[in-house]
């Protein structure tokens, strides 16, 4: 089931807290000795970051899928969040070996970016840092003959951060997309309620969604309704990419929120009343739009505020999908009105390369 971490770092002792979900994690996915050790030097580095740099914060680690067939170890997936006063200077911050007298392993953020198989940093002064790290399964051996020509796909990437609510470690909420052909599928499921059982209800929306990926959406909608009917169901949004068209349908039942932004412009997209696997309506209506180079959707389950605020900083949006959800799901919380169930972001953005950024 969907099993996530949210360890708050506000003091020393959670520094192994952090280190101990990354090795967990990783133990969780398969993944091996390497790149247990590095997922744990990684966890390390940014648990210490936040208490010596940025006041505290919270590091939040989840397995993540692929969007590839055929059941791929997942990755594990760090992202370190505090509204500390930002990285002074990316780029000295990033140099391979960069420490100060307060940094207590000496790797650096620069080690962190090379170990991991992937890695995204955004910093606004005054306002905060993020950081995302993943680290990949070990890649399958090499074929014996060269493989086919890959199939044209969606030019779309995904990514997402999925926290449970306090103190649980399997959340209700999950997200995945799958390819078929020219068609990328793009899927959010929060089961009705919290804990193992809308957990359940989730991950079951997501093994079905992988066998349906090929479908249109409202009809994935509808299989997903019959999967679902064993378990206490939940709310699905379903947005699919065509590349053949290079447009966007939009489907979705529940409370499961949709922003789509076209140009510079944020439109909802709205999911009709009902429950996925419990009360499914007789009719789901599909919204259309086209997707451009500047195209952006995020998906969330009702854990973040109905009033949350679209990010509209240039650079952010051209940053890895996960750190530009993980920068949402940051910038929405408030200590003041703090989570009330699980709570899960994802994005879904066109393919595009983007280097760490920090903004003045």
């Amino acid at each position: 089931m969907n099993r996530a971490w949210d360890v708050p770092v506000h003091d020393s002792t959670r520094v192994r807290d952090v280190r101990v979900a990354a090795e967990t994690a990783c133990r969780d996915a398969g993944l091996d000795a390497r790149r247990t050790a590095n997922a744990a030097l990684v966890a390390t580095e940014l648990a210490t970051n936040l208490l010596k740099h940025a006041g505290g914060g919270r590091v939040v680690v989840n397995l993540v899928d692929g969007p590839e067939p055929g059941g791929r170890t997942p990755a594990v997936q760090l992202v370190s969040l505090d509204h500390g006063p930002g990285i002074p200077d990316v780029a000295a911050a990033l140099r391979d070996g960069f420490t100060t007298a307060t940094t207590s392993l000496g790797a650096g953020l620069g080690t962190c970016r090379r170990i991991a198989d992937g890695f995204d940093l955004y910093s606004v002064r005054g306002r905060g840092t993020v950081v995302l790290a993943r680290i990949d399964p070990a890649p399958a051996a090499a074929p014996a003959q060269a493989p086919a020509p890959a199939p044209r796909r969606a030019a779309a990437r995904a990514g997402g951060i999925n926290v449970p609510l306090a103190p649980a470690e399997h959340s209700g909420d999950a997200w995945t997309w799958a390819r078929s052909g020219p068609l990328l599928t793009f899927m959010l499921a929060d089961g009705l309620g919290h804990g193992t059982k809308a957990a359940h209800a989730s991950a079951t929306a997501v093994d079905a969604l992988r066998r349906s990926a090929h479908l249109p959406p409202a009809e994935i909608l509808r299989r997903l309704d019959t999967a679902l009917r064993p378990t206490r169901g939940a709310a699905v949004a379903v947005a699919q990419l065509d590349h053949d068209d290079a447009h966007l349908s939009f489907a979705g039942v529940g409370n499961a929120g949709a922003r789509l932004r076209t140009g510079d412009r944020w439109h909802h997209l709205v999911s009709h009343p009902g429950i996925v696997g419990a009360a499914f309506p007789a009719n789901v209506p599909v919204q259309r739009a086209p997707w451009t180079d500047g195209s952006l959707l995020v998906l969330h389950s009702d854990g973040l505020p109905s009033r949350w605020t679209p990010p509209d900083e240039p650079h952010l949006l051209t940053r890895d999908p996960a750190l530009i959800a993980a920068a949402v799901l940051r910038d929405a919380s408030s200590a003041a009105s703090p989570a009330r169930d699980d709570t899960s972001v994802a994005v879904l953005a066109p393919e595009c390369r983007t280097e760490a950024h920090e903004r003045p």
